[in-house]
């Protein structure tokens, strides 16, 4: 695995033949490689203004964020203080606002599936009306630039570019976290451990990460040996989520990283964009040259990868969000693995 995290300007692919040829495959080498790399180019250009809005949601009184505590929400959905999400059995120390599919309220009916405790409306602030539809465009942009950017991805690797088509259209179950990552105000605030948030896989298809200047996110190259992804202004940090490796039986990797805590005194702001299949979708291996010649997914004994995106999405939510599981959805405490219904 290589130290650099390749910087693809996406103009690259709707050039010359040659240009677009070029762009596949670094784009593969990136992919396969690494699994993260830094997208510009990409004619998304109101990310600083996406980062204020983050800034202005987390200087709200704590009264108007509390107004949307995630503690409330069977959905997962809302705002979460410090330490309310874990990885790893460790509270992450970051602020967070929880956006998923703007849906109605599902009422369950018995022989559901756990994944479909997760259909339903968001929470928004009424102190700050401007931030649903500026989140709900953003959210339609970066749907679009995904999928374009998913089906480059096929491409890259010799599959036709519309093979995973049926499992993220007309609805794929997007998330979009706003977090603030606040550096500690006092020794005695500090937890020791550094983290923001834990070291992880994303759980989906890929991932789109604005953040500012601050840097602090880090990529996991060998088992103890990390690099920075540095910021530059106006790309977006893409990586590739664990349904993809299921899908590439593993040619694609679902890179390890994590987000170190700021200095104290320092915050960072960031907002990731996760783009995954419907609940209901299963992963089929991609018909790839590369996929063919795989060595296939490899086992953890922790960390089990289920085909069904709805199966892999609740083994993450059920061990990061403790208390609202104990909350809302106390059956659901033992249940890691594939749904039975």
């Amino acid at each position: 695995m290589t130290d650099r995290l390749p910087v693809l300007d996406l103009r690259d692919a709707a050039g010359t033949a040659e240009r677009r040829a070029e762009f596949l495959d670094r784009l593969r080498r990136a992919i396969h490689e690494v699994g993260f790399f830094q997208l510009v180019g990409h004619g998304v250009e109101d990310a600083e203004d996406m980062l204020e809005l983050a800034r202005k949601f987390f200087n709200l009184p704590e009264p108007d964020r509390l107004a949307l505590n995630i503690l409330d929400s069977p959905l997962f959905r809302g705002y979460s203080e410090l330490g309310r999400e874990h990885t790893k059995g460790i509270p992450d120390q970051r602020q967070q606002l929880d956006i998923g599919p703007e849906q109605l309220e599902h009422t369950p009916v018995p022989g559901d599936p756990a994944y479909r405790c997760l259909i339903g409306p968001n929470k928004w602030p009424a102190a700050m009306p401007e931030l649903r539809p500026a989140i709900e465009s953003w959210i339609n942009r970066l749907t679009g630039l995904s999928h374009q950017l998913l089906r480059l991805m096929l491409e890259s690797l010799g599959a036709p570019a519309g093979f995973l088509d049926d499992v993220v259209d007309p609805d794929p179950q997007i998330h979009l976290k706003l977090l603030h990552y606040p550096g500690p105000v006092r020794t005695s605030e500090d937890t020791g451990t550094g983290q923001g948030t834990g070291l992880h896989n994303d759980l989906g298809l890929l991932t789109l990460l604005v953040q500012d200047d601050n840097g602090g996110l880090q990529v996991a190259v060998d088992e103890n040996r990390f690099i920075d992804v540095p910021p530059i202004p106006g790309a977006f940090v893409v990586n590739l989520g664990e349904l993809l490796e299921v899908a590439t039986r593993g040619y694609v990797r679902a890179t390890l990283h994590r987000v170190v805590r700021p200095a104290p005194g320092v915050n960072r702001y960031s907002i990731p964009f996760f783009f995954n299949p419907r609940l209901d979708a299963t992963m089929q291996p991609l018909p790839s040259p590369y996929v063919e010649d795989a060595d296939g997914v490899i086992d953890v004994a922790d960390n089990p990868l289920f085909a069904l995106y709805g199966d892999n999405v609740m083994k993450g939510i059920i061990r990061s969000f403790p208390d609202i599981v104990a909350r809302h959805h106390p059956t659901l405490a033992a249940t890691t693995g594939p749904s039975r219904s």
